[in-house]
């Protein structure tokens, strides 16, 4: 086999094998975001630090659960990259993290995208139907 040849065999092969471990680790995170966003009290803890950082006993407040409870639904948004949070000292305060919401809307707006458009075609073709069936009953 040439040299050119087994070099560019080599490139393909890093290539495809980095591109694969970079949709895998995105695959994992979208997986973790949605999994995360997929529980109400989730989204209300969500909601709650839209509005500012907060500590985890301000946070745990309106739910009717323990503070060891809302400290579990901290850790799985913690661990979607949906919260950063920082201590100090015995205090922990938590802040909303932006780009794994960005990363999932831009995966869900690409579908959106598909989706239009074969709506779109949709509509067309129904468009189309209706024209010819006013035209074949305007015909009668």
């Amino acid at each position: 086999m040439p040299k050119k040849s087994k070099k560019f065999v080599l490139h393909s092969f890093l290539f495809c094998f980095i591109f694969n471990h970079m949709v895998e680790d995105s695959s994992k995170l979208l997986d973790r975001t949605f999994g995360a966003l997929a529980d109400p009290t989730r989204r209300r803890i969500l909601s709650q630090l839209a509005k500012g950082d907060g500590c985890v006993t301000d946070l745990a407040r309106p739910h009717a659960m323990s503070l060891a409870a809302v400290s579990k639904h901290l850790i799985v948004l913690e661990k979607a990259g949906l919260v950063k949070r920082r201590r100090n000292g015995r205090v922990h305060s938590l802040a909303l993290e932006a780009k794994p919401m960005k990363d999932a809307q831009a995966w869900l707006d690409r579908y959106r995208k598909f989706w239009q458009g074969n709506l779109d075609q949709f509509k067309k073709y129904l468009d189309k139907l209706q024209t010819k069936e006013t035209k074949q009953h305007d015909n009668q």
